[in-house]
């Protein structure tokens, strides 16, 4: 039950449950923290994991004050499985802070390593790009626009109070991976000087071949680098690799203890009015009673979609 990350400088991984996490983020010139955020987070059972991805207009102490409560945050949802009221009340924040002229764009995901199901809800970032190592190659992972629904979709966080934000659900095989970036990338230049955009990093990540996880972010960012001179150098460049393991971790009995100590000390200190909610599970059965009966767990699975 803890959450990592920030707004710092950052070049390091995590292992999770079913999933392997690799950040890179270096703020724009000399700062030692940019507007770009990130986020890992692990339930108290260990099953969820949750990612964020933010890109947050402004410097300096408004970010880093908006970091602790997305931080914040983080930690209230840690146990839901669901992560639709989390992405509700991001945007609420950021509708709030839109008055100071703050908004974000972010991709927010959910990992459940019983079902492998990966549930991801984009608010007008740029479009993670999804490896499948059946097929050994990239491409977009995004959801087509419903002809049904109408007005504004998907849009950043902090711009509409009642913004609209679809949920992408997927299941990821062992070697599956996951690419999210800031804008840094698709704002470079190709060799001949034209802005990469999406398509451009689809074409690079599928030119680059079969790449091991682990090695990924230091090899595409050389590609892009050297492609032209000013690439990655008027922004925050921040990167997020996440990795179907396929493997399940094993907590020892003090790990556990541990976990279930920071709950109720969360809990005490929610008793005072002022302070931060308990982190409480969402009333699922594959969230809940999947702590007991592995079973139930694994029935928590994605309705299959198609992916372009």
């Amino acid at each position: 039950m803890e959450v990592w990350g920030g707004s710092q400088i950052a070049a390091s991984g995590v292992e999770l449950a079913g999933l392997d996490v690799w950040i890179y983020s270096k703020p724009f010139g000399q700062a030692q923290r940019g507007g770009d955020v990130y986020y890992v987070s692990s339930c108290a059972s260990g099953r969820i994991s949750r990612l964020l991805l933010a890109d947050v207009s402004g410097h300096g102490k408004s970010v880093a004050s908006t970091a602790a409560d997305l931080r914040t945050l983080m930690r209230r949802f840690v146990n839901r499985l669901d992560h639709k009221e989390f992405v509700r009340l991001l945007n609420e924040q950021f509708t709030t802070l839109s008055r100071q002229g703050t908004f974000s764009t972010a991709v927010v995901t959910t990992f459940f390593a019983p079902s492998r199901r990966l549930r991801i809800c984009n608010a007008g970032h740029p479009r993670p790009l999804l490896f499948r190592a059946a097929d050994n190659r990239w491409s977009f992972l995004s959801q087509e626009d419903s002809a049904e629904k109408k007005g504004p979709l998907n849009i950043p966080f902090g711009i509409f109070t009642l913004a609209d934000y679809d949920h992408l659900d997927i299941e990821l095989e062992p070697g599956d991976c996951v690419l999210k970036y800031t804008d840094a990338l698709i704002e470079s230049c190709d060799a001949d000087g034209e802005m990469l955009g999406e398509d451009g990093l689809l074409r690079i990540v599928n030119l680059l071949g079969y790449v091991p996880a682990e090695q990924l972010i230091p090899k595409l960012l050389r590609e892009i680098a050297e492609r032209f001179p000013d690439n990655l150098s008027a922004d925050d460049v921040t990167l997020m690799v996440s990795r179907a393991n396929g493997r399940e971790l094993h907590f020892s009995l003090w790990e556990r203890l541990r976990a279930v100590g920071r709950f109720l000390k969360t809990f005490l200190r929610s008793l005072n009015p002022r302070a931060e909610r308990a982190p409480f599970p969402d009333a699922k059965l594959a969230n809940i009673g999947g702590v007991f009966i592995p079973q139930l767990g694994r029935r928590w699975r994605a309705p299959r979609t198609t992916t372009k």
